[in-house]
Order: structure tokens, then C-alpha cells, then sequence
């Protein structure tokens, strides 16, 4: 070892020196596992950074890291995930967070202008993080291309906006301007559409002019410019430093860990040496998910950052090689270069790296992740491992004895991610090598979503032939996800070495691949016959392509590719998305102060998009405030034995440990029954189930203290689906039924009787901002609730019953939530009541916020759905008869779930008159946490259960599905299953505007051509309608209140019972309080939503809040236009102000309670009588869909949603709310898939393996309409709700997807009704499009294995 190492071994801890947002930051001990995220927001108070995951997968965190280079002696600026950075690799950074770019006080940036005016931001959680990608873009870029721009964007999600209005503000920054979404004549959207139809669309423009609609929602013109050379500038200090300090090695010391920075590659290896069991870290995008969720403990952390060797490029002779510390982002911009500068027969390597990089997670995991760690990781499911294997890659390792270089074949991994690499050696370079005349290597990867996922079948294969000719001289295929360890098919290989590339070869491959990649049934991941079928599917894609390349190079011999099979061999690109939104203008003459009607920025998407607005967890640190966290079972179902929590109460910093016999109130809860624990008590009933909560000082000790608690359980039965419940009927009371007309009858006069059964999976709410909560306790029992819950006064009845206190005790208190769609309607009580317990008992404040995996674990989701249905129908299409059973998965509580059973059922006929019709909702009672209400509440499923009996019925009589469903659709004075008579109906109308919109007809036709010219790509075509019933099933929710205070300088204080989720409900609420009180809405202002301002508030949801709070504003504010009108009537000439000092002076109450209750509600269940919704929304969408039928993957080429909204309160939040809602659907129906262990523990806990829609996913072309003239007189100023409706339109998504599936199926003679359960996966996709490779992988037979994950 030499003298430096040993110094640098010895040595006291370093300063860490670094910038943030201009300032100097020197932290004198930095903890070395201390992330950057949680530096930022507890250590500085900057809070505008969000923590979403803490696994780099929601982009919430995102800032932009900044160094200068030396050698380039240029400026780098990166997106990275803070949640991952280490703290201790920032030293001679300058870290920008989202406050350090613009403020609403000073001046916006223009990225948080575009966002926020573009109404891009909603709960705006994840709107900093898109806000700093976007940043991080344009200081690299100034002027972005539409590419750059997606890829800037594959490692953010948002839940709420449908990513559209996004995108739309920020194509402003393109120089070309991006596509206009045929808002102007001549449109390129048009344009690309072929001459007529171009036409067409330009005269839609002008009829649409014509007919006073508007399909501009904001005014780009507007926006300040962006100039790049305005922007804050590098600390020139920072460069001083850098060049200052360029060899200095670094070490920073913690009680528990040490962070080393060697300058030299010899201190590097001495320190692997000294440390073999050390861990090297680049990004920590590994190493930080093994430490964060794995309890993964690495006392001696390396970082190589900087030294030369594994941070260089080198072109040699053979190939280009990367120092393994060297950046992915790095790699793909050398690879992209050498493609662009080399021939191309000699950079079929870089090109079979660079397909992988495309897809390789988002953008700040590759900006920091290095090539070097992706191949130590040695994961089974790694996507450049197999290019790197299947190329032979050569690799150069050391260690203080010296040099061994490797290529990277069958023997370098030798088992789950372990390699053959020595503990005291270190990677220094991988080389990619230059391909030869001759030699054709290709890259394919398939996942649940196409951007950012983890592969499930990853594959490089490598053919290189004999000169000009066909004969395989060699092969190698690589496949990740085939096993514990990225594997070679050798058999494989060896076997078609020397033969003629053609059909013969094709036949050996395959049955040689089949009997080679083999897994076992009961394998992680599951999958089992889909990825075995996806090896002989890819390995076919690569046999065309070469085929092709092989005819275009004039090899002779070749087989002609047919025309119809080409397709299987193009390569994906993402089009360019455009869209176009058109709704109702306000009346001329209007007056410009009443804003209702117009599209109206969201009121705090400003603050939003600067970080300055404040969530729950934003909250300042209370004076002596505790932290909490929760101890859970890891059981289904068992009885507790013992709890040893010694280790816990042990710690120094461990306040408490609590359990059930610590509540001094009940220990019952629950929303309607309550029949669920606050902390569980003797027996558990789910994994996840609260068994008590750990308090103390910190955070980290808190989930320290808590996994240290030693549980013994003794097991008992579990029932964890819903086909176990059935057998053992585990089912709560009642059954909900419903039933009308003669049964029997009705399939007597069918001439033809389908039976079905449809499986409909769960969804995760994946709200941005998880539950959290904030108790601070207050005198004489009082204490205050700070949470992120739509029900402020149902938690604050939770937590007085379980503190054993009055209701006028407990003030809830909720400023904005971060998103909720239903999760937090009940199921935030659970943090709630234990947060409150812990606060009451300690007298201090105390908090709690779940991470992420905590939070799917224990909360809930939509309920699975089970459906057995028997439909009659007339040779027409007509539907007689429906017979239709529903069970739902309620999970280990009742929750909302009957109340979820009655919206199911009464929504069971969607949009269709079925004379003769039953419907039953059977709850199952399970061993999983309780499922809870979700956007829709129970018509999802149901809707698309009726929409695949009206598929059925189609593909039975050969007709269109549309022509079926337009049949069937329901008129005005039709009575509905529950004998409500409707008005107003304007489905009809929605349908043929969409039917016109769409232009079905040309493009049936034009699917019909494309799909009999394409084998392996079909396309697919949907239209479906909603009918969606307005009203809370519980009649007495039906109501809410409301308080407005004028103050004597004439500005207005708003309070009302909802809760801002994100829908804009504020922003409506201060647009009818701004035309109530004939005033600018720039004097109103809406503080929070508080129990103690507005009580026995109904939950914010139901698609019922700007109808019940929007009226309550209203009448709020015609009582204090009575007591003001007397003054105005005395000084007409006066204003507002004067008006107000007026009745201030006469000593009139300038404030007021409002009330409303939705009037003729009167459903009578008894008699199946009465009015059980006080209206319907309407809609209807039109999908296409293209799907890779050897892979499942898909892409929805268009969606035209035309929603009736009656008068929109503000259109830019309406089309907002259908946007979100429909891509929240796309997400249930086709991507987000909950996967549970036969044991009952939920195996997706994140956004690494459960997948919400991306960027990637919207359409490509998207349409929204909101139908004009169609007042409703049943709701506030002729509007109507908007926020759960339109989720059910991406049915149509589904339904197009199985008309694509049902075109392939007739390839191989497969015609008629087939069942394809929800989410349409792309492995659901695949196999459903059975083909000759589908045969040869047969699904193993159930019973004989026991399964990774089951159906619940």
C-alpha cells in the first residue's frame, strides 16, 4: 500500500464543499449515507424538491447537478435523482433545486411560466421535477428537438395531468414551435394525414370559429422569451476550486459508514484491497435501492469519480473503451458519434448498445448510472449485459497484483448477481469492439412499459456469415430474464453454426430455443410460457431482419421476405404526439371580471411550479417534534405470539413504542362499519396490517427501531383471491342486487345466449405525494391535525374515537394534497389515528409520511373484479336479456367496499337499454389491506364487463362493434335498471360527434388495409360510451357548506368543505365566489380546508365537489349581496371597496355561512323507486391501437374523447380533468398490474416493477371536445362534474387493443368470442395472439407448481 492510501486511510473526515442555488455550502462531517433529497429539505428548508419514491423512479426529486469539466474545460449540467444522489458525491457541485431558478415574489423562469400557464400543473407534486428536467435540458440545449424534449421526460411521471398540457407548454421552447395540434390552418398534423383529410381538418377549424368554440387554452405569444444567456451563472469559485483541488483524494467519516474519493487508480486498488468487501459507487442508483429497501449495510463506500482510468474513453484499434465509471448518457454520445463518423458495417455493435440505451430507464439514472456498475451488478434482467455478452465486450480488471483481461462469456457470471470477479478486484474498462464485414447484431428488449422498465426479456443476438454469402459462420444469442444470470444459448448457437440462413435454420432455432430456455413455473418474475415465448418471438424479428439485410446486400440464395412480414422488422421510434382540445366559448358580452367559463390558470400552479407551494410534509419542523413509523405484519393471516421489542426501546433515540393497549379511546375504525383496528390486536389479517408504531427523535432511527422488532407469529388459513373466497364463501353482508324486468323472458325471445367471464385487476392510486401526516398537541386535550386527506372531517371523527375526545377537540387542517383519486378518502385515517395516538400520548408533535413501498403495502386500492355474465341477444344486435355477477376483493376490512358493490351495479348496463336485466355485487372478504375507494368507484370495472358482452355479441354475428353498440344505446326517457327516467340525455349526440370527429369510417377502412398488409403489426379500432351517474349512494352526503369573510379592505377569504387534490377545485370555487360577489377573482383567496372553518364537511370526491361546494359559495355569497345591498343602492356610483367600508361602519356581518344539499334525491331501494342520481355525465372516445403481435407491446396511435361537461366552469380544468381521467384509465385497463405472492405480501411496492402511464403512453394524436350548447339545469351555473366520467373512456383503449388481438387471432384460424382479462398487458396482448410459437411454450398445468404471483 502506498504512503497516500495509507494516509487517506487514516485520515480524520474532509470538508465536503459544494453550492447550492449560488450559495456556498461547507458541511464540516458529512454523513455518507445521507442523500442529497434529504439534505435539501431538512438540513436547508428547501422543500420544493419533492420525495416521491427514494428509488429513482417518479422524477418528483429531480434537480440539475453542475460541474466543470477539466479536461473539456466546459460545464456539464445533469437531471439527477436527489432521492439517490449521495450527499458526499456533490463535493465541487453546484446543485440547482426548482427555488433557485424563479419565484412568484421576484420573477418565473420561463420553464415555470410555460408549465403553469400551459395548465400543466394540477396537485402539482411532481410539477417541480418536470420543472428542473425541463431546466436541465435547455442549459445543455437551447434549442431542444421534440426527441430530446421526450427523452428529457421518461423518468417523470405525473398521475394527474395526462402529461399532455405538459408537453404543450414546453414544445414552446422548440424552435420549429412543435405541432400546433391543428389550431391553424395547414396544420402539419393535417398536412401528414394525406391532402383531403388535411382539408377536412382546416375546415373543421373554421366551422368550430364558426360555431363559437375555441381550441386555444392558452396564449403562447404571451410567454416571456427564454433567453440562455439571462441564466444564473457557474460560481466562479467552483472553478477556482476544481482547478485548485483537481488531485485531491477525499475521505468523509459516520459512526456507521465511510466515503472514500481516491485521485489514482493505485488508491483505488489499495483501498479494494484493505476493503474487499467494500462496495464502489457511481450513481448509487444500486446501491442506494439495497440499502433503502434491501437493509443492505455497506460500512465502506469507494467512489471512483475520480479516477482517470475509469472515467476516460479510448478509441483503439478494435473498438472504443469506456472506463467503467464513465456515465451511460456518456456512452450513448461517444456510440452516437462513432455511428455518425464510421461506416456502418463497422459499428453494428454501437448500434445494438445504443437500441438498448434508448429504453434504459429515464434520464437522470442515465446521467449518473455507469456502464461499469450496470455489468458488476450483474443483474438477470440488466439490458446491456446481453449486448455486452452477446458482442464479447472485452473486459480489463485489477487488483494490486495485477491485470486480467476477459471477454464476457457464459463463464463471467456464476450465479444471481454474482460474477467471477475477484472481491479485491476493480473493473477498469469495458471495450466494445468494431463489427466486421459480414456480421449483424441487433438488440431487442420487452416490459410492461416501453420507457423507463426493467426489462422482461431482454435479447442481443450476433450472427456473423461467411463471405457473401448466407452460411452462419458464427452466432451468439444473449438473453437477460431467462434465468439467474444473463445467459448464452449455446446449444442453440452450436447447432445452426455453418447452416444457410432460411426457413430450415428458422425451424432448428426455434425447437432448439424452446428446449433451451427453459424455466421453472414457480420462477420469480412468473411470466413463464410469455417469456419463453418471447425468446423464439425475438429470435424471429432478428431472423426477417437479417434475412432482409442479407437480400439488400445482394447475397444470393436468400429467401424473399414477404411484403406482410416486413413489419416485424422495423424498429420503434415514438411519433411526435399533437392533440387538440376544443370547447365552448362564453357568450359575447360577458363581462372580462366574470371568469367563469373561461379557462382559468390553476390558482396555485405559480407557486406550484416555483416549489414554494407547501404540502403536509413541507412543514416546518415543530419544536421538539417526534417521528413515527409503523411496525407491520409480514403475515396474511396469523396469531400474534410475542413482541420483543428490547433492541427498539433500547436506542437512544426511541421515544415509545405503542400498541393497541396504549389507545385511550377505541381501537375500532373504519368509514361506515367500523370494523377494522387502528393497531391490530392478537391475530393479523394482512401483510401489512399495523401491529404498533415506533417513536423517536429521527426519522432513519424511528425505521431503524421498528425493523428491529422481532415478530412471532403462528399461522392461520389465508384467503387471499377472489376464486378462494368463493370456495370458502368468505363474503360480506349484504349481497347488492338489483333486477328489472322478466329475466327468463328476455333470454326466451334471444336468438342467441353468450356466457362470459372477465377478470378485472386492482390499481394502486400512486398518488405523487404519499400519506402523511403532522400532530401537534394543544391545550385541554386539543390537538391539531395537519393531513394530506380528502376527508378532513371523517378524520377528524376517526381520531377523537380513537383518542377518546370529543369531535371539537381535533382541528384538521389541509392546505393542498399532492393527489389523491379516492386513497385518501378513508385510508390516510390509518396514518392519521396512529400519528394522533402518538402525539396525545407524548405531548409532542409528532409525523409520520409513509415512504412509498410503505404505502402500497398498507393502504389499498381499486378492488379486483371477478365477472360471470350470460347476455341475450336478437340476430340484430339488439340486447334482450343480461344475467351478470360481480365479485369484488375487498380485502381484511369493509371499508367502502358495499358502497363500491352499489356504484358497480347500478353502472352495469353503461350506456345501453337492457329491458330484461340483473346485476349482483358479491363482496369477498380476503387476507390483503382493505381496498378502498378509486376514481370511478366501482364503474371501471363494471363498464368494462358490459363493454366486453357488447364485444362478445359483435364478434359472434361478424358485425362492427360500434354498429352493436349504437344499436343499443339508451334515449331520451328510457328508464334505467333502477327505474330512473333520464333527461337531458345527450349521448347521442356525443356519439355522432365523435363517430364525426374520428372519421370512423375512413378509418376502419384504412385498418382494415393496413392489417391485411401486415402480418406481425395489427391495428385496432374502439368506440365506446359512459353514462355516468352524479350523486353519493349515502344520501346525507350530499351537502356541504361553506364560509366567506370580507374584510374591511375589500378582500374575500374563502373557505369551503373540499379539499384541493389538484381537480382545481379552488380555482372554480374562487370563480363562482368572483361572479357571486361580482368581484376580480385577484381579491379572493381560499387559505386551507379546516374542520374548524367548515364542519361535518362530505369527502371530496364523487365527482360531487364543485357541484355541492361550488352552490354552498353561491349561496354564501347571495346572503352577503343582500346585507350589501342596500349600500350599493345608496351610492350607486361607489365600488366595491366603498360599498364594503359602508356596511363595516353600520356594523353589518361581513361574514356568512352558506349551505347546500343536492335537491330530489329519494331512491328508494326497497321499491327500486325515486331518484337515485340528480343527473348523468356523458361521453364517448374513439381509440386506435397498434400492437406488436410477437411481442404484446402496443401504442395507442389516437384517442377522440368528445365529453359532455354542460356549461364548463373553467374549460382548462375540465379538459384537464378528462385528460388525466382518461390516461388514469388507459393505466388500469392496459399497464398497471398488482401482483401478489400466493402468501399474500404485494410484490409491486414501487414504481420500479408497478407502472403507471409515462410520457411515452399518451396518444399520438389526442382529442378532446366538450360539447357545446348543452346546459345542465341540474348543477351550479348549467355545468356538470367531470372528474371520474371520462376514466371509463379508455375502455376504448382495451376494446381497440382486442379488436387488434381478434385480426391476428384470424391469421391462424382462431375467430369468435376469447377472453382477455384486464390489464391488457403486453403479455396478455401476446399470448392472446396465438401463433406457432405461442405452441410450443405451453402454460404449465395449475395445480402442479405453485405459482410467483396470483390473480386476486
Amino acid at each position: 500500500m502506498n504512503t497516500k492510501t495509507q494516509v487517506l486511510i487514516e485520515s480524520g473526515s474532509d470538508e465536503l464543499i459544494f453550492f447550492v442555488n449560488g450559495k456556498k455550502v461547507v458541511e464540516k462531517n458529512p454523513d455518507p449515507e445521507m442523500t442529497l433529497l434529504f439534505y435539501l429539505r431538512k438540513k436547508l428548508g428547501l422543500t420544493g424538491t419533492k420525495l416521491g419514491c427514494a428509488e429513482g423512479g417518479c422524477g418528483a426529486c429531480t434537480v440539475m447537478i453542475s460541474r466543470f469539466h477539466l479536461d473539456s474545460q466546459r460545464l456539464l449540467h445533469l437531471a439527477v435523482n436527489a432521492c439517490l444522489a449521495p450527499l458526499c458525491s456533490l463535493h465541487l457541485a453546484a446543485i440547482t433545486t426548482v427555488e433557485g431558478i424563479g419565484s412568484t415574489a421576484q420573477k418565473l423562469h420561463p420553464v415555470q411560466e410555460r408549465i403553469s400557464h400551459a395548465h400543466g400543473s394540477q396537485c402539482g407534486f411532481c410539477t417541480p421535477g418536470f420543472v428542473m428536467s425541463m431546466y436541465a435540458l435547455l442549459r445543455n440545449n437551447p434549442a431542444p428537438h421534440m426527441e430530446q424534449l421526450h427523452q428529457a421526460f421518461q423518468g417523470n411521471l405525473c398521475r394527474c395531468t395526462g402529461y399532455r398540457p405538459i408537453l404543450e407548454g414546453f414544445k414552446t421552447f422548440i424552435q420549429n414551435g412543435g405541432c400546433c395540434g391543428g389550431r391553424a390552418n395547414g396544420c402539419c398534423m393535417n398536412q401528414n394525414q394525406g391532402v383531403d383529410q388535411g382539408l377536412d381538418q382546416d375546415l373543421d377549424l373554421d366551422l368550430d370559429r364558426d360555431l363559437g368554440l375555441s381550441r386555444a387554452l392558452f396564449d403562447p405569444s404571451e410567454f416571456m422569451p427564454f433567453d440562455p444567456t439571462q441564466e444564473v451563472i457557474f460560481p466562479p469559485e467552483l472553478i477556482s476550486l476544481t482547478r485548485s483541488r483537481k488531485s485531491c483524494s477525499l475521505v468523509f467519516r459516520s459512526p456507521h459508514c465511510t466515503w472514500f474519493q481516491p485521485n489514482s487508480l493505485d488508491q483505488l486498488l489499495d483501498l479494494k484491497w484493505t476493503h474487499p468487501e467494500s462496495r464502489i459507487v457511481v450513481g448509487n442508483t444500486e446501491v442506494g435501492i439495497e440499502v433503502k429497501f434491501k437493509n443492505m449495510v455497506y460500512p465502506v463506500l469507494i467512489s471512483p469519480t475520480q479516477v482517470p482510468e475509469l472515467n476516460s474513453v479510448q478509441h483503439t484499434e478494435t473498438g472504443i473503451k469506456f472506463g467503467a465509471a464513465v456515465s451511460l448518457d456518456q456512452v450513448e454520445s461517444v456510440l452516437q458519434d462513432a455511428v455518425m463518423s464510421l461506416p456502418a458495417w463497422q459499428t453494428e455493435v454501437f448500434r445494438a448498445v445504443l437500441e438498448h440505451l434508448r429504453w434504459f430507464a429515464g434520464k437522470q439514472i442515465r446521467n449518473v448510472a455507469a456502464l461499469g456498475g450496470n455489468i458488476m451488478t450483474a443483474s438477470p434482467i440488466s439490458d446491456l449485459n446481453p449486448a455486452l455478452m452477446s458482442t464479447a465486450a472485452i473486459l480489463t480488471l485489477r487488483d494490486r497484483e495485477g491485470i486480467r483481461v476477459l471477454q464476457m462469456d457464459q463463464d463471467f457470471f456464476t450465479g444471481y448477481r454474482r460474477t467471477t470477479v475477484h472481491p479485491a478486484e476493480v473493473l477498469v474498462s469495458a471495450e466494445l469492439t468494431y463489427s466486421q464485414q459480414g456480421q449483424f447484431v441487433r438488440s431487442y428488449k420487452t416490459s410492461r412499459r416501453r420507457e423507463d422498465d426493467i426489462s422482461i426479456v431482454t435479447a442481443t443476438f450476433n450472427v456473423t456469415f461467411e463471405p457473401e454469402s448466407s452460411r452462419v459462420q458464427d452466432l451468439r444469442l444473449a438473453f437477460g430474464g431467462m434465468g439467474p444470470t444473463t445467459v448464452l444459448a449455446l446449444k442453440t448457437s452450436n447447432a445452426l453454426r455453418g447452416r444457410m440462413w432460411g426457413e430450415e435454420l428458422l425451424q432448428t432455432a426455434c425447437s432448439s430455443l424452446a428446449d433451451e430456455m427453459t424455466l421453472d413455473p414457480s420462477c420469480p418474475g412468473g411470466m413463464v410460457s410469455y417469456r419463453r415465448t418471447l425468446v423464439l418471438s425475438l429470435f424471429y424479428k432478428f431472423y426477417l431482419t437479417i434475412l432482409q439485410s442479407l437480400r439488400e446486400q445482394g447475397v444470393e440464395q436468400v429467401e424473399l421476405v414477404p411484403s406482410e412480414w416486413l413489419c416485424a422488422t422495423k424498429v420503434f421510434h415514438p411519433p411526435a404526439p399533437s392533440s387538440v382540445q376544443v370547447y365552448q366559448t362564453v357568450p359575447s358580452g360577458q363581462d372580462l371580471e366574470d371568469v367563469v367559463g373561461r379557462p382559468l390558470m390553476h390558482v396555485s400552479a405559480e407557486k406550484q411550479a416555483t416549489g414554494e407551494a407547501q404540502y403536509c410534509d413541507d412543514l416546518r419542523p415543530a419544536d421538539n417534534e417526534l417521528y413515527l413509523s409503523l411496525i407491520c405484519s409480514t403475515r396474511a393471516h396469523a396469531k400474534v405470539l410475542s413482541i420483543d421489542c428490547s433492541k427498539a426501546r433500547a436506542m437512544p433515540s426511541v421515544v415509545s413504542v405503542l400498541f393497541a393497549e396504549d389507545i385511550p379511546g377505541s381501537n375500532w375504525t373504519g368509514p361506515v362499519v367500523q370494523d377494522e383496528n387502528v393497531l391490530a390486536q392478537g391475530e393479523v389479517t394482512c401483510v401489512g396490517h399495523i401491529i404498533g408504531v415506533v417513536v423517536a427523535e429521527t426519522q432513519a432511527d424511528a425505521q431503524k427501531a421498528a425493523k428491529s422488532i422481532k415478530i412471532q407469529y403462528q399461522d392461520l388459513p389465508a384467503i387471499i383471491t377472489i376464486q378462494e373466497a368463493i370456495e370458502a364463501q368468505s363474503f360480506y353482508e349484504p349481497i347488492v342486487a338489483l333486477q328489472r324486468g322478466d329475466l327468463e323472458a328476455g333470454f326466451k325471445q334471444s336468438d342467441h345466449i353468450l356466457e362470459g367471464e372477465l377478470h378485472v385487476g386492482g390499481q394502486e392510486h400512486f398518488y405523487l405525494e404519499t400519506n402523511v401526516t403532522l400532530a401537534v398537541p394543544r391545550d385541554q386535550d386539543e390537538i391539531e391535525i395537519f393531513s394530506s386527506t380528502q376527508s378532513p372531517s371523517q378524520t377528524q371523527s376517526c381520531v377523537a374515537r380513537v383518542l377518546g375526545i370529543p369531535s371539537n377537540r381535533v382541528d384538521v387542517r389541509v392546505k393542498r394534497v399532492g393527489g389523491g383519486f379516492g386513497g385518501k378518502v378513508s385510508r390516510s385515517n390509518i396514518v392519521s389515528n396512529v400519528v394522533a395516538l402518538a402525539a396525545h400520548r407524548l405531548r409532542r408533535p409528532v409525523r409520520c409520511m409513509l415512504d412509498r413501498d410503505e404505502d402500497m403495502l398498507v393502504t389499498g386500492g381499486r378492488h379486483p373484479f371477478c365477472a360471470k355474465y350470460k347476455v341475450g341477444f336478437s340476430e340484430s344486435g339488439q340486447v334482450l336479456a343480461l344475467d351478470v355477477t360481480y365479485y369484488s376483493n375487498a380485502g381484511n376490512s369493509m371499508d367502502g367496499s358495499i358502497l363500491v358493490a352499489h356504484e358497480a351495479v347500478v353502472h352495469m348496463e353503461n350506456s345501453y337499454l337492457v329491458p330484461n336485466i340483473r346485476g349482483r355485487c358479491i363482496v369477498c372478504r380476503t387476507h390483503l389491506p382493505s381496498n378502498t375507494a378509486f376514481r370511478g368507484f366501482g364503474t371501471p370495472q363494471t363498464m368494462l364487463v358490459c363493454e366486453d358482452w357488447i364485444s362478445a355479441i359483435a364478434l359472434k354475428l361478424g358485425r362492427a362493434p360500434e354498429q352493436i353498440r349504437e344499436l343499443n344505446l339508451y334515449s331520451e326517457g328510457d328508464r334505467t335498471p333502477y327505474n330512473q327516467v333520464l333527461e337531458g340525455v345527450t349521448l347521442r349526440r356525443c356519439w355522432d360527434e365523435c363517430l364525426d370527429r374520428a372519421k370512423i369510417h375512413e378509418r376502419r377502412a384504412q385498418i382494415q388495409d393496413f392489417n391485411r398488409q401486415n402480418r406481425w403489426i395489427k391495428q385496432g379500432l374502439a368506440v365506446v360510451p359512459t353514462k355516468f351517474g352524479i350523486a353519493f349512494k349515502e344520501l346525507f352526503l350530499n351537502q356541504a357548506g361553506a364560509l366567506v369573510h370580507i374584510y374591511t379592505d375589500g378582500s374575500v377569504l374563502l373557505a369551503h368543505g373540499g379539499t384541493e387534490i389538484g381537480q382545481g377545485l379552488h380555482t372554480k370555487m374562487i370563480q363562482v365566489c368572483s361572479r357571486g360577489l361580482g368581484i376580480p377573482v385577484t381579491k379572493i383567496h381560499v387559505c386551507e380546508t379546516s374542520t374548524h372553518s367548515v364542519a361535518n364537511s362530505s369527502p371530496t370526491g364523487a365527482s360531487m365537489s364543485s357541484d355541492l361546494n361550488g352552490a354552498a359559495v353561491r349561496n354564501t355569497c347571495e346572503i352577503l349581496n343582500q346585507r350589501l345591498q342596500p349600500y350599493k343602492d345608496r351610492d350607486p356610483q361607489g365600488n366595491w371597496e366603498s360599498w364594503v367600508k359602508a356596511a363595516y361602519f353600520d356594523r353589518v356581518n361581513l361574514s356568512a355561512n352558506g349551505f347546500y344539499r343536492a335537491p330530489e334525491l329519494d331512491y328508494d331501494s326497497k321499491t327500486n323507486s325515486g331518484r337515485m342520481f340528480h343527473y348523468f355525465a356523458y361521453g364517448v372516445c374513439c381509440s386506435e391501437v397498434e400492437i406488436d403481435c410477437l411481442t404484446g407491446a402496443h401504442k395507442t396511435l389516437s384517442s377522440t374523447i368528445v365529453m359532455d361537461v354542460g356549461n364548463s366552469l373553467n374549460p382548462a380544468i375540465d379538459i384537464g380533468q378528462v385528460e388525466g381521467a382518461f390516461m388514469q384509465g388507459v393505466g388500469l385497463f392496459t399497464l398497471e398490474q398488482l401482483l401478489y405472492s400466493p402468501d399474500g405480501v404485494l410484490l409491486t411496492r414501487g414504481p420500479g416493477t408497478y407502472k403507471i402511464p409515462g410520457v411515452g403512453d399518451i396518444p399520438t394524436q389526442l382529442q378532446v371536445y366538450l360539447l357545446r350548447d348543452a346546459p345542465n339545469d341540474k348543477a351550479l351555473y348549467c355545468s356538470k362534474a367531470v372528474g371520474e366520467p371520462p376514466l371509463c373512456l379508455a375502455t376504448s383503449v382495451f376494446f381497440a387493443l382486442k379488436d387488434a388481438i381478434a385480426t391476428s387471432r384470424l391469421e391462424v384460424g382462431l375467430s369468435g368470442p376469447f377472453q382477455l382479462d384486464s390489464p391488457a398487458t403486453a403479455e396478455r396482448i401476446r399470448m392472446a395472439c396465438a401463433d406457432r410459437f405461442t405452441k410450443m411454450c405451453p402454460v404449465a398445468e395449475p395445480g402442479t407448481y405453485k405459482p410467483w404471483a396470483v390473480v386476486v
